[in-house]
Parts: structure tokens; sequence; C-alpha cells
């Protein structure tokens, strides 16, 4: 079995070929393998372990997309003016700064700590090593207003900063697999559940999995706050969203099938590890090498043999045949030169091979040809994010959110 094929088994997560041999590549050295058939033959549980620290990303910052946090306080505010208790629960947790942030967010909003416990997963033991030790650096402190680390942080080092005893204890951090929960022992046990930017690093089936895993964990009453991208993707299984401004707040959705919102299936979301960091500029689009489309009031269907194109590019690209599936979607383009959806899905093609600049501009061109392609514009916002280039990343997070409203609101 190849390393990458070991990886998803062992993870659920869709790692490229090139990241799952660069990974084995450095245990090899470190643990003084010279042929990679027999390390991953001898491979311990242990091994394992340390293979997967070097392709999860752990990459987070306290008080990442506020609004999540503040649509929390209001739910556990109003629940424990009724005598009730919530359980929240964060995976994966990366360093521990959703946790924390969701702890302080309750201390600011006045909440007693009787009236809420927090509990904390991640597939990585150093992820949550480093958050039990609750130390962060510069890069977790990316939030517009820091008052909060005067009030709930203690100065260690230069750069170094420890969250205080009395919210490290309202936080319990396990090691865990959403994939692998016990969710018969913990069905329907949370109130709230954070659950953001994990879908995107799965294929389909995966993803299904995951959500039923999620829905099975969350109280009917309950609420989950996904990652803006996954919004769709909970959504096509069995969750309806709440109307939180910008907190991609969700709920089990119990309405009768006529009436369940209709979204629009996506491909298969897969995603790498962040790739270098770069300067962007969002501002302008890049121009499509194809002639501008000529505005029309409604485009004719495309023939059953161009949508196939496209259909079988989705097919081969879950397949992992990337390759074959970029030929696909080129050949759908030398017959619609405006096809923006062929666009995107050059976008994700490239992302899977690891080529973040080929997916950037792949992603602008389809934003240029349909400027509310919502999905488009949510990984954009996401590379943008990995790239540091937080400011661009806002904008087109927000862009996307309104588009999103706009379609909630239409339905």
């Amino acid at each position: 079995m190849t390393a990458q094929a070991l990886l998803r088994r062992a993870t659920g997560l869709s790692v490229s070929k090139a990241v799952a041999e660069r990974a084995v590549g450095q245990r090899m050295e470190q643990t003084g393998f010279t042929d990679s058939e027999a390390y991953l033959q001898a491979l311990t549980p242990a091994e394992m372990t340390q293979l997967i620290e070097l392709v999860v990303v752990p990459e987070s910052w306290l008080f990442r997309d506020p609004q999540a946090f503040y649509a929390t306080v209001e739910l556990v505010q109003e629940r424990w003016a009724r005598g009730r208790a919530t359980r929240i629960l964060s995976i994966p947790c990366a360093g521990g700064e959703e946790p924390y942030s969701m702890a302080m967010a309750l201390r600011d909003g006045g909440v007693p700590k009787q009236a809420f416990s927090i509990d904390a997963y991640d597939l990585s033991p150093g992820c949550i090593e480093r958050a039990q030790a609750g130390v962060y650096g510069r890069n977790a402190f990316r939030a517009q207003d820091v008052a909060f680390r005067e009030r709930y942080f203690t100065h260690v080092a230069d750069d170094a900063y420890r969250i205080i005893d009395a919210l490290r204890e309202q936080v319990t951090f396990r090691q865990g697999n959403l994939l692998q929960f016990d969710t018969a022992t913990y069905s329907r046990h949370y109130d709230v559940i954070f659950c953001r930017n994990l879908l995107i690093y799965f294929d389909k089936p995966t993803t299904r999995a995951a959500i039923e895993n999620l829905s099975a964990l969350l109280a009917d009453d309950g609420m989950l706050l996904a990652g803006y991208a996954e919004v769709p993707s909970f959504c096509q299984n069995g969750f309806a969203p709440l109307q939180f401004r910008q907190a991609f707040a969700l709920k089990k959705d119990n309405t009768p099938p006529a009436a369940v919102i209709q979204v629009a299936p996506l491909p298969a979301l897969r995603s790498v590890p962040p790739a270098p960091r770069r300067a962007s500029t969002p501002s302008a689009p890049v121009a499509p090498a194809a002639p501008r489309a000529r505005p029309v009031a409604a485009p004719p269907p495309a023939p059953a043999a161009q949508a196939d194109l496209l259909a079988e590019a989705r097919l081969l690209a879950d397949r992992g045949q990337l390759r074959e599936a970029g030929e696909k979607c080129h050949a759908h383009l030398a017959r619609v030169p405006e096809a923006a959806e062929a666009y995107f899905m050059l976008g994700i093609i490239n992302e899977l091979a690891g080529k973040m600049d080929l997916a950037d501009d792949y992603w602008r061109r389809c934003i240029y040809l349909q400027p509310d392609h919502y999905e488009a514009l949510c990984h954009l916002s996401l590379l943008a994010e990995r790239n540091g280039n937080h400011t661009a990343a806002a904008t087109l997070k927000a862009r996307a959110a309104r588009i999103y409203q706009r379609r909630q609101a239409s339905n």
C-alpha cells in the first residue's frame, strides 16, 4: 500500500502524493531507512503517529472568525437563564486556540464556569500537547483587537504568552479522530460543536461519514459551527443554516424532504497542507485567455456531451487521475470557452496536485466569468489565508458570505 493510501486509511485525510512522499522521506532520514517500501512495511503505530504529524495542518489563531464565538455565547446565556448547562465540543482543536477562545468569550459574556464545559479533540498528539501547555507566540494573536491578551495571558518569553490556569482548567483536551469517535456513548451529548475547516481535507465519502458522526454527537436542538467553505456539504447531508451573520452556524434539518434547501453538489474538496507563503493581490482578478463572456438573459443549456465532459472530469479527479481529469476540462473549454465551472474544476485538480499558483489562477478565471461562484471564492479565501494575506482572505470570505446569504434568502 502506498504512503498516500496508508495516511488516508489512518486519518481520513486526502493528502497529495507529493506531500505523502515528502513526509515519508523526512521520517526515513530520521529513522535510518534507505528503502521506502521497507519503511512502510515496518510502520508501527508509534511511527505512524510521527508520520501523521508531518501532514496534519494545525494552523489556527485565537478568535479566528469571532462571530462563531459570539453566537455561542448567546446560546449559552439563553440556556443558562433556563437552568441548563451547555456542553461544547471542539474537533479538531489544533493547538487549543479555538476552545480557549470560546472560554474567553464566555468569561467576557459574564457566563459562570458551571454553565458550560468544553471538550477538545485533535488527531495530532503534538497539537494536544501544545494545547495543554497553553503557550502561544505572535502568530496566535492575529485578531484586530488583542486586548484579551492582557486579561487572560501572562508573558513568559519574548514573544510567548501563556493562558491563565483558570481558563486552562475549563477545557479538557484529548487525542482523537472524528471518524473513530464513540458516537454510541456520546449520542446527542453536545449542545454546541465547533468543526471548522476539517471537511475541506476530505473526499465526498469521508465527508459524509464525518457529518454523520457529528450529527450523532449533536443534540437535536444543538448548534454546529462550520467553516464557511463547508456549509454546502453540511446542507447536503442533513443540516440547515441558522441566521447568525457570518457565524456559519447550522442546525439539524428536521423539515420534510420536500422543503429541504437544495444546494448544488460540489466536486470532492480535497486539499493539501499550506504552500509557502507569498504575497497576494486579490482585488484584480486574472483575466482568462478566453474571450470575455457576452451578457445574455439566459444561457442555453449545454449539450449532453459537453456536460458529460465535466462529469467525467469530476469522476476522474475523485479517483486521483488528475492528468486525465484536466484533459476533460480543457476539452470542455475548447467547446465552451466561457465555462466558469471548468475553470473551477481545473483549480481543484491543481490544488490536489499541489500546484497552488495554478489553482489560484484558475479560480480567478472562474470568478472573472462568474463573479458569484461561491465555491471558487471560498477556495481563494482559504488560499489567501494560508499564504498569510489575511486582508485578502477577509474580503473574499465576506464576499462569499454575502452570496451564500442571498441564496438562502431566495429559497
